[in-house]
């Protein structure tokens, strides 16, 4: 068959790729770029489009062309564009799939997604069940659990971060939240199969591993994965995790938001030998996923980093705040030790003094708003070092300080590339 994949360059989305590549399926892969996508799947036609702009049937219409079928594996936990890409998108990219000829999509949903459910990722994704389900299109949903794998993503990664703390394991409440994980490759498994048999046409399924554990469970089992050691846990009181579900809100990237946290409460079980028996075979547990792959170093790296990426992201803002505040109240003796030291008209102190600051708060702007900490990352390198050229030319003396004002600019971009190294969680 020839697929359309929404969300293909996401942790779920690869593997889908990957499984209907490996069993003869055409796949035309949408992203929101490209990258170096087309290289990493040379037998994939990649599409880069922003999914929260395409709300217009004409913006899929010349897309569709011979596609037998759809997997939407495109989904937001959180942000502006979560209604846009659950609902307005699949209203659009289902109304010219009904014209263009497509016989049926794959949905994937979540678990968590009922009406009980108190978070509007919820809500969103309920609509954009019901989108489907009313388009037309023949339809197949699944809900799955919490989905793990070889790498990790969002709760995941949160798991392996929290497991991968010195001394103890933070974990919510009680931390007796239920899950039934299954492995990425099984849920890949999964899809191609509801993809390939029309008998799951209008049915609605929730992949799930075989074992249901809970939270305290699932890092004791991850900790001991990594080589970590037996897990000693520290109860973190319900309340005081709604406050960093908000920070992370705020912050708009952070480790944990309000949603995640939500999401993860509610419970997220599902029913083993119904899913196993819908598909024709039983996913692997949890326990035999991780003996049959056993920790390497770069998942300890990324355990450890989890929460230090944050913590430096922090870090770095707070030093261009600071910098920037300094220097609109404190710089004016030392703008005009720099530009007597250049020979440039002292008229000329304020307006760098405070331009400079500007930049300042414009890089801290940027550092915050950059989720892929790229274009972040160049301007702080192209600042440090031009702050280090000129002020080490104006006032070579300040290389020998006792303070080292300049020499602490190296290990300052040591960090700031550690930083743009590891501040991309995609």
């Amino acid at each position: 068959m020839r697929i359309m994949l929404l969300g293909a360059n996401g942790f779920i989305g690869r593997h889908l790729l990957s499984e209907m590549l490996a069993h003869g399926h055409e796949a035309v892969a949408i992203v929101r770029k490209i990258d170096g996508l087309a290289e990493a799947f040379p037998g994939a036609e990649f599409v880069g489009m922003d999914l929260a702009t395409a709300l217009n049937e004409a913006d899929w219409a010349s897309h569709l062309q011979g596609i037998d079928l759809i997997v939407n594996a495109a989904g937001l936990l959180r942000g502006r564009a979560m209604s846009a890409v659950h609902e307005a998108m699949p209203k659009a990219l289902y109304a010219a799939a009904v014209h263009a000829g497509v016989r049926r999509a794959v949905l994937l949903s979540a678990i968590s997604a009922r009406p009980d459910v108190p978070t509007d990722y919820a809500r969103s994704k309920l609509d954009g069940e019901a989108v489907l389900r009313s388009s037309g299109l023949g339809w197949t949903i699944l809900r799955p659990s919490l989905v793990y794998g070889d790498g990790s993503y969002g709760g995941t990664s949160l798991m392996r971060g929290m497991a991968g703390l010195p001394a103890c394991v933070p974990i919510p409440g009680k931390g007796d939240f239920p899950f039934t994980p299954i492995h990425v490759r099984d849920l890949a498994r999964a899809v191609r199969i509801a993809c390939e048999d029309d008998g799951f046409a209008e049915r609605t399924l929730e992949p799930v591993g075989p074992q249901t554990m809970d939270l305290r469970e699932m890092l004791a089992r991850y900790r001991a994965w990594l080589g970590f050691g037996r897990a000693r846990f520290a109860s973190i009181p319900m309340p005081v995790m709604g406050l960093f579900g908000r920070m992370g809100d705020l912050l708009g990237n952070g480790p944990i938001a309000t949603n995640s946290l939500v999401q993860m409460v509610v419970g997220n079980a599902g029913d083993s030998k119904a899913f196993a028996s819908a598909v024709g075979f039983e996913p692997r547990n949890l326990e035999t996923a991780l003996r049959d792959r056993p920790a390497q170093v770069q998942d300890r790296w990324h355990a450890r980093l989890f929460f230090l990426a944050p913590a430096l992201k922090a870090v770095l803002v707070l030093m261009w705040v600071t910098s920037a505040l300094l220097g609109f109240f404190h710089g004016a003796a030392q703008a005009d030790e720099l530009v007597r030291s250049l020979g440039w008209p002292a008229s000329l102190a304020d307006p760098l003094r405070i331009g400079g600051s500007a930049l300042d708060l414009g890089i801290a702007a940027l550092l915050i708003l950059d989720r892929h900490a790229r274009w972040s990352t160049l301007a702080q390198l192209v600042m440090v070092f031009g702050y280090t050229l000129v002020i080490g030319f104006a006032l070579p003396h300040l290389w020998l300080d006792p303070l080292g004002p300049l020499l602490k600019n190296i290990p300052i971009l040591v960090a700031i590339l550690i930083h743009g190294a590891i501040g991309d969680r995609r």
